[in-house]
């Protein structure tokens, strides 16, 4: 048996390195929960998740406060036992973000000391579907950008081998959004994916108007078209509009995914690990899916999100928005735009302890012991 002994908590604050804005807001901030947790043999798991820029100090406080304590003497292999009795330990506070995000940061560390003590890549681990996936980039599309440039990072990232850019809609008029994808498509062709998004901008006669207005350009999906706990407008607008629908990644309870998939209402699971509490619930959304012969393309957080759909056999698109350069030693290999699951143990996320310990916040520093 391979108790849990120590659990040390901190945070680093990322900027992107590019201007990120959409039909809602602008992300200018990731705040970045981590948990290292060590077990008895001294083996170590990292796991982490995320913000954009506002929540990380009620995260931060909730695992240290109420979760982290929690794990002290645990078996550290009996990751369903820790995850739901966190769960339940939380009750009044799930479901919801603040409470996912810091499970999520939790349970992704114990997926990885799991993996590392079985000398093991998570994505082998966790169902080894297949070794790459290929990839779709988010960089080059955000709503302030114009036209033209769209085009030209759309082109580059064809040139690279990338299948697929996703583009913000959202802008005031249709004809703004409908002029942006037209470019794109007569620039690209019919073969290359253009994904839509969104981001909940959109009441629902404004969703069947724009989707309708959308209809010409074959498009991959349009996501998060409608306010995320809009069940019934999703419903609708699946049934009426020429493009899947694709939602999850502000979604945070496995239960909320049944929901959506058993009524029909997205064709597209873009399930977070960071945002529903970590792999293990994320396998379940991801098998639920694979049930229903739906896809899963996961938001952001490529660096973990590259094994989990390798894990799995309905995993399509890894999403490629770059966040973790300056606090990794190596970043997301991609290869003729496949991104390629890592055979290292673990997550397969090669921290720089140094960087890390310089953007560490240093009031979110925590360590717990046993027996301290």
């Amino acid at each position: 048996m391979s108790r849990i002994e120590r659990v040390e908590l901190s945070m680093v604050d990322l900027v992107p390195k590019v201007k990120r804005t959409d039909a809602i807001q602008s992300f200018v901030s990731q705040e970045t929960p981590l948990v290292t947790i060590t077990d008895s043999d001294g083996a170590t798991g990292t796991g982490y998740s995320y913000t954009i820029g506002t929540g990380g100090s009620s995260v931060m406080r909730l695992l240290a406060d109420h979760l982290a304590p929690r794990l002290i003497g645990r078996e550290a292999t009996e990751v369903e036992a820790i995850w739901h009795e966190l769960e339940f330990a939380t009750h009044a506070t799930t479901i919801g973000a603040i409470t996912a995000i810091a499970l999520a940061a939790i349970d992704t560390a114990l997926w990885d000391l799991r993996c590392r003590k079985a000398g093991l890549p998570l994505w082998r681990m966790a169902g080894g579907a297949r070794p790459a996936a290929p990839c779709y980039t988010t960089e080059g599309g955000w709503l302030h950008i114009a036209p033209e440039a769209l085009v030209e990072d759309a082109l580059a990232a064809r040139e690279k081998g990338f299948t697929g850019s996703k583009v913000k809609i959202g802008k005031p008029t249709a004809a703004e959004d409908v002029a942006r994808i037209a470019a794109m498509r007569e620039a690209l062709g019919p073969s290359y994916e253009i994904m839509t998004d969104a981001n909940q901008g959109f009441s629902r006669d404004t969703a069947r108007r724009r989707a309708e207005a959308l209809r010409p350009f074959d498009l991959a999906w349009i996501e998060e078209p409608l306010a995320a706990d809009d069940i019934a407008g999703h419903v609708d607008l699946a049934r009426a509009a020429a493009m899947p629908v694709a939602v999850g990644e502000s979604l945070y309870s496995v239960r909320h995914f049944a929901e959506y998939i058993s009524r029909g209402a997205a064709s597209v699971i873009q399930v977070d690990a960071g945002r529903i509490g970590g792999i293990t619930p994320w396998l379940k959304v991801a098998h639920m899916a694979e049930c229903f012969d739906l896809p899963v393309c996961p938001h952001f957080l490529m660096e973990l999100h590259v094994s989990l759909v390798c894990a799995v056999p309905n995993g399509r698109y890894v999403e490629y928005i770059p966040q973790l350069d300056e606090v990794t030693e190596t970043g997301l290999v991609i290869e003729n735009g496949m991104a390629q699951a890592p055979e290292t143990q673990g997550l397969g996320i090669a921290w720089d302890r140094a960087a890390l310990a310089a953007r560490a916040i240093p009031e979110f520093n925590v360590e717990l012991r046993k027996g301290a």
